[in-house]
């Protein structure tokens, strides 16, 4: 896990850049791969016969493949959208004529809340006083649950969750666990998962839409349009297969491109080290929170957690905590990270994350103390 192979760091080697659940930094094979897109293939896909649309499409299809392979799926259950929240948007809008109660948990993040909220009933499971899901099997249509929380970092066992539920629906958003654990669909058994692409080394403007095969029979298309259609007359319209029937015009082709390109990287390196990588972070600035008298949220143990850990210094708000820490060259994150239902059960107005990723070194740890320190010293705290 080399820090050099990230440009950002070498042109502000000041950076400790602990925003890593907001969006993650780039490798370079990531942007030489979109600057090579451009500058040598650049062409819409699927609808020329000559080279370089040839070439693009080769490359945009091998980019499903190379991800469709990375959570054990085939490529053909593989929708690319331009995030999660479109992703879950889609499932949520394309199942409406057939189901009309979701349970959710209030740990999510808005984007797998709102959606269900505005178009079902919902009813939302609780957590614990560690931010442990209090898992109840409820009588609902489908069930739309995180498989890492944004906020407390608890692991959903969803495995565990989907056995429970049996026959029932089950709708994942892996946006804070793909880029950090290894995820297998078919062990998961999950119906529906999504996760995006910035947050894995990426470009912004890809997400990925895992449909178990069969599920797509129950839904409708989310946007109507070219590429998703085999054929067209006055009277009717025969829509195209799996993947395209899901993805209407003209798709953000190079943003897939550059999350193919992530995917090898992250897979050159290995899921298992990075996860270890992290764990031993995590547990380092878990320690360094209790000494220092923080407060933080979510398990206390962190392989129970992803690498993440949302806190508040008593006294001083979240917002004046990223502040001062920015002045020192660490950038965190503070707010309600879209989790505002979250908040209002914790009883806390918002809180400071920090979040990290395989780049990030326990030396930065060190830093982070020291600031923390004096942040608690300048409030007198």
């Amino acid at each position: 896990m080399n820090k050099k192979d990230f440009p950002i760091f070498e042109k502000n080697p000041w950076l400790i850049y602990f925003d890593n659940a907001a969006t993650s930094q780039k490798p370079q094979v990531v942007i030489e791969a979109i600057k090579d897109y451009y500058e040598r293939y650049n062409s819409n896909v699927h609808r020329g016969i000559h080279k370089l649309s040839e070439e693009a499409t080769n490359a945009y299809e091998k980019a499903r493949e190379k991800i469709a392979e990375f959570i054990n799926a085939k490529p053909e259950e593989i929708v690319f959208t331009k995030n999660s929240t479109e992703a879950l948007n889609l499932v949520a809008y394309s199942l409406r004529k057939k189901y009309k109660k979701v349970i959710t948990t209030i740990m999510e993040h808005h984007s797998n809340f709102v959606p269900w909220q505005q178009l079902y009933d919902i009813e939302v499971l609780d957590i614990d006083g560690e931010g442990k899901l209090k898992f109840e099997k409820k009588e609902g249509d489908l069930y739309a649950i995180t498989h890492a929380s944004n906020v407390l970092g608890t692991i959903n066992d969803i495995k565990a969750i989907k056995e429970e539920i049996g026959e029932k629906k089950i709708v994942v958003d892996a946006s804070q666990s793909a880029p950090h654990l290894k995820i297998d669909v078919k062990k998961l058994d999950v119906d529906f998962l999504a996760f995006t692409g910035h947050k894995m080394l990426a470009s912004t403007g890809v997400g990925v839409l895992y449909i178990k095969e069969g599920n797509e029979k129950e839904m409708s298309p989310f946007l109507y349009g070219g590429d998703m259609i085999e054929d067209v007359y006055v009277e009717k319209t025969i829509f195209a297969s799996m993947p395209a029937y899901f993805e209407a015009g003209t798709p953000n082709i190079v943003e897939a491109i550059s999350l193919g390109v992530a995917v090898d990287y992250l897979k050159s390196i290995g899921m298992d080290k990075i996860r270890e990588h992290e764990i031993r972070i995590t547990k380092k600035a878990m320690e360094l929170l209790d000494e220092l008298n923080i407060e933080y949220y979510g398990p206390k143990k962190a392989e129970e957690r992803t690498g993440l850990v949302a806190f508040n210094i008593k006294g001083v708000h979240p917002h004046d905590v990223s502040t001062l820490l920015d002045k020192k060259g660490i950038a965190v994150r503070s707010g309600m990270h879209c989790a505002h239902p979250l908040h209002r059960r914790l009883g806390i107005p918002a809180s400071s994350r920090a979040s990290f990723y395989l780049y990030n070194e326990e030396k930065e740890l060190e830093d982070f103390r020291k600031s923390l320190e004096e942040i608690k010293d300048v409030f007198r705290l």
